[in-house]
């Protein structure tokens, strides 16, 4: 049933009727839990409110697999105002952001230029830039910019994820730039030919990374809500004598939050992931895919209605 209600939700994850109905009717019944609010104003609230319980943040305005220039550009300004925002409101948050937003299937000049708008604005204001990974298709391409911009721009860091078979080798070849990375399971429906189907070899895989980045000397954000993860990564990091100060956790905005304010006072960075936007119904959909006990969360905003 589980694997059923997957791909259920990662079929309306990337389907267009559903995405434009649930933009006009749906965000208070469906997101207010996963998603900070439709504008930037409100998602700097949530920010600041986390950040008085002594949490960080990435901020994600939310967007993916924009085909057109116009869009890709407004986009990118929206980057850069969220950014400017977290600087103005000095507000404890860095960015995150998917690059087939700033026009990355459209071509490689476009979603160039508009990464380097927005790394030129991070820069500026000192707020570091997370470059989301999506699904395989643009794995490599994804990396390829990563190094391309980390050559050019310190405040830059992107995702990996355990479920694929390739990661291993793409953290051995990135530590030539000592990486801050963000370790995910992975969220996006892959083929087994390139990813592992079974969610034991992924666990396994998560922890092979987590140990290996670490190892390597360079910062670490462990995102995951699995017990069994932050279990084995606290094991260790005091195993093998690895400062707090190398490392994170990262979770979901609006998921375990008991959980995040208990790494909070155990002494760990603990980050949340907070999106905003109007275009949350893929990423919803998404976060209900990973983890379908998600669900009677949903349902029970919608009884509250």
């Amino acid at each position: 049933m589980e694997k059923l209600m997957r791909k259920f939700f990662l079929f309306l994850s990337n389907n267009k009727f559903f995405t434009k109905l649930a933009k006009k009717y749906g965000f208070k019944m469906f997101a207010s839990r996963f998603v900070a609010g439709e504008t930037i104003e409100e998602a700097a609230e949530a920010i600041r409110e986390l950040n008085k319980k002594g949490m960080t943040v990435t901020l994600d305005h939310l967007g993916e697999f924009v085909n057109d220039e116009n869009e890709a550009r407004e986009r990118t300004e929206q980057c850069v105002r969220a950014i400017e925002t977290i600087a103005s409101q000095n507000l404890d948050s860095q960015l995150s952001l998917k690059m087939t937003s700033m026009g990355l299937d459209i071509s490689k000049e476009l979603v160039m230029n508009n990464m380097r708008k927005i790394l030129e604005a991070g820069k500026k204001h000192g707020v570091f830039v997370t470059i989301d990974m999506e699904d395989y298709e643009r794995c490599q391409l994804t990396l390829d910019i990563f190094e391309e911009l980390k050559q050019e721009y310190d405040g830059l860091g992107t995702v990996l994820q355990a479920y694929l078979y390739r990661t291993v080798d793409d953290i051995k070849h990135l530590d030539q730039y000592n990486p801050n990375l963000r370790l995910v399971k992975g969220a996006y429906k892959e083929s087994p030919k390139v990813a592992y189907p079974d969610k034991k070899d992924v666990d396994e895989n998560f922890k092979k990374i987590i140990k290996l980045h670490l190892t390597n000397g360079n910062y670490t954000a462990v995102a995951t809500h699995d017990d069994a993860m932050i279990d084995f990564t606290k094991e260790f990091v005091n195993e093998q004598g690895i400062s707090n100060d190398q490392f994170e956790f990262q979770m979901l905005y609006g998921i375990r939050q008991e959980l995040q304010e208990k790494l909070v006072k155990e002494g760990y960075t603990m980050r949340v992931y907070v999106p905003y936007g109007n275009d949350w119904f893929g990423y919803n959909m998404r976060r209900l895919a990973e983890r379908p006990a998600n669900v009677a969360f949903v349902l029970k905003g919608i009884f509250k209605k």
